[in-house]
């Protein structure tokens, strides 16, 4: 039984989704192979629009088609009424998302894999304690719709994440590295290299005094400036009102040397794929153009009730209906070159990681991080770690004068490239180190 022709007779609108992924992990833990496992999901998810009503039901079994109608038809009966329109057929952007050589990744490549990264990191500080985890799979979904529309996007996705802790006492230095694609690249070891250089520049121990100064903060350091305007511009945020942003569309909000991007046309990029979940094709959106806000980023439900339209970004799980999600998200490089930047800052604070990430209140844009890795900056030379500071403010504040975007970028945490960005005045509380 084709559960969309089934569909199509008893409600006005239909969306059916089919999702297949499976993923392979392997995992270190303080230093040794802790397990493997291999892990396989799939299932329908349908949406209906029935007297203006919008019904939502899943299930993993495919075959209890008759219940899963049952199902999405009682839930309309109770939906919100939400004026959208299931999409028309559309050609997609041709984005590059699967590759072979990662879904032929076997168990023991990827041991093999972790082992390389680990001896790389115990040559640098064999003391630290270190977790990795390699995950390679492939994942597919295909949305069919009442309108005749199809999309199919199929990918490769693989992830190598690492935490190193090291421990002296009641010295403790923690970093996290993520990174991700769905095409094979060769140099792995990457990440384990950068994760090195830090655990390099941390051996030397240094003090800061509290104050305001300049604060360049490197892309993955970033990320407590990116993740507050994330949820700014997503436009489940606007249309409920709670983010700062929701009547803000085209004022100059930012240094004219901001600039946001939203592209899952990418190839190759983790985020990438030629349709989002609810069959849009993806797109590049301009978020923020030189400071300006241009746009938020809509699903097809929030863009329907907020009176806009789709910009690509729906994203789903099998059991949760679609919502606004980035795909890619891009701060563009600006023309500065990070060692110019060093050289120009006196007496500053380099941010390479904050504690709590995402924690707090960040939907105001307000953030106070204790300070898991950061360098103090002397004469444009980084001179040493700093122990026990943190940091405070409001993106929305302090992005409004930026000293430098550097022309240096990093993808990091998967989906993020950042750039390093220099402000010209924070407050930094500190603890003076014996």
């Amino acid at each position: 039984m084709d559960i969309l022709k089934q569909l199509k007779t008893l409600a006005e609108q239909v969306e059916v989704a089919s999702l297949r992924t499976e993923s392979t992990t392997v995992e270190f833990e303080a230093n040794k192979l802790k397990t493997s496992k291999v892990e396989a999901t799939s299932g329908l998810a349908v949406r209906v629009i029935r007297e203006g009503k919008l019904g939502f039901a899943a299930s993993s079994d495919e075959r209890a088609l008759d219940k899963l109608s049952a199902n999405v038809l009682e839930s309309a009966a109770y939906g919100d009424p939400v004026p959208l329109d299931f999409p028309a057929p559309q050609p997609p952007p041709q984005v590059i998302t699967y590759d072979d050589k990662i879904t032929d990744l076997s168990i023991p490549k990827l041991v093999e894999m972790g082992q390389a990264i680990l001896s790389h990191i115990l040559e640098v500080e064999p003391e630290v304690r270190v977790n990795i985890s390699l995950e390679r799979g492939i994942s597919e979904i295909t949305v069919r719709n009442h309108t005749g529309a199809e999309a199919f996007v199929k990918r490769s996705p693989l992830s190598i994440s690492m935490q190193v802790d090291r421990i002296e006492g009641d010295d403790i230095v923690i970093l996290f590295e993520m990174t991700g694609t769905t095409v094979w690249e060769a140099d792995f070891m990457a990440l384990a290299r950068q994760i090195g250089e830090k655990l390099r520049l941390a051996r030397r121990l240094t003090n800061i005094k509290s104050g305001k100064m300049p604060v360049l903060f490197s892309p993955s350091g970033a990320l407590v400036l990116g993740l507050p305007l994330m949820l700014g511009i997503n436009g489940k945020n606007v249309y409920t009102g709670i983010s700062p942003l929701r009547d803000k569309m085209s004022q100059q909000l930012f240094d004219k040397k901001i600039s946001l991007v939203d592209d899952a046309t990418l190839d190759g990029r983790y985020g990438s794929a030629p349709y989002d979940d609810e069959g849009m094709p993806h797109q590049r959106n301009v978020v923020i153009d030189k400071g300006q806000l241009n746009l938020f980023l809509y699903d097809l439900k929030t863009a329907a009730l907020g009176g806009a339209k789709s910009t690509g970004n729906g994203g789903r799980s099998l059991f949760s209906p679609p919502e606004p999600a980035p795909s890619n998200l891009i701060l563009e490089a600006g023309d500065t070159p990070l060692k110019d930047m060093l050289a120009g800052i006196e007496h500053g604070l380099l941010v390479e990681d904050v504690l709590g990430l995402g924690q707090g209140n960040i939907i105001s844009g307000a953030f106070s991080n204790p300070l898991s890795l950061a360098y103090k900056i002397e004469k444009g030379e980084i001179v040493g770690r700093v122990k026990n500071a943190s940091i405070a403010g409001n993106v929305y504040e302090l992005l409004k004068e930026v000293s430098a975007v550097s022309q240096e970028q990093q993808w990091v945490y998967n989906n993020f490239n950042l750039p390093y960005i220099l402000l010209p005045a924070m407050n930094v509380v500190a603890q003076e180190v014996g």
